[in-house]
């Protein structure tokens, strides 16, 4: 399996024949490189330009945005409702969580998660292997509620998502005050924008990747 970050909350996911499962794809008003990838499965998490652009994939991709998931021989995608913000959706709406299952791996992408997850949603996250989440604060979880929610899901691989960089000038924080929470030894800054995982490592692990450039 390799994990591409191409900036923002917009990964690939490629299985282990070729399949590619693309996340929140953002449009081009943001820096981020041009999506250019050719997906079989795409999710949105909500309805904003920086995470709904599905028309920038290629292929024939099936699109999940709703609760209801997907499911079909090679895959299976569930839904979980949460907020935006932490008033309910008050100010931002709902957002997606999306549990993936495939080649025996669960992984989840939390979307525009704007709040602390219950007791109920905690259990339907607690057997995931791979955890994508955000970090930047402002419109997600900062970084403090995100090593809570991390403590909670107790996840092999976490990547971080939803911070600012050096090309994004959006008002929410960098990596580095997320990084604080984790030991050296546990965070594994990758030389480029995706990383294949064969296993899983024996203590839990950060990884960092660069965007698609």
């Amino acid at each position: 399996m390799k994990i591409k970050w191409w900036g923002h909350a917009s990964f690939s996911i490629r299985t282990s024949n070729d399949s590619v499962i693309f996340t929140d794809p953002y449009n081009e008003d943001l820096p981020y490189a041009k999506i250019n990838e050719e997906a079989d499965y795409v999710t949105v998490s909500h309805e904003h330009f920086d995470h709904n652009a599905v028309e920038l994939l290629s292929g024939n991709p099936k699109i999940v945005k709703e609760v209801t998931g997907f499911q079909n021989d090679e895959i299976k995608i569930e839904g979980i409702e949460v907020y935006h913000d932490d008033v309910q959706g008050e100010i931002r709406g709902k957002n997606i969580i999306f549990n993936f299952e495939f080649d025996g791996i669960k992984i989840s992408h939390l979307g525009d998660l704007g709040h602390l997850l219950d007791k109920e949603q905690i259990e339907k996250l607690a057997d995931v292997d791979i955890l994508l989440i955000p970090v930047g604060g402002n419109y997600t979880i900062n970084a403090a509620q995100a090593y809570d929610t991390i403590n909670k899901i107790t996840p092999k691989i976490i990547f971080p998502m939803h911070y600012k960089t050096d090309i994004l000038d959006f008002p929410i924080q960098g990596i580095d005050k997320f990084l604080t929470f984790f030991h050296d030894e546990s965070i594994e800054k990758i030389n480029g924008c995706e990383v294949e995982i064969d296993d899983f490592p024996s203590e839990q692990k950060v990884f960092v990747l660069d965007y698609v450039k």
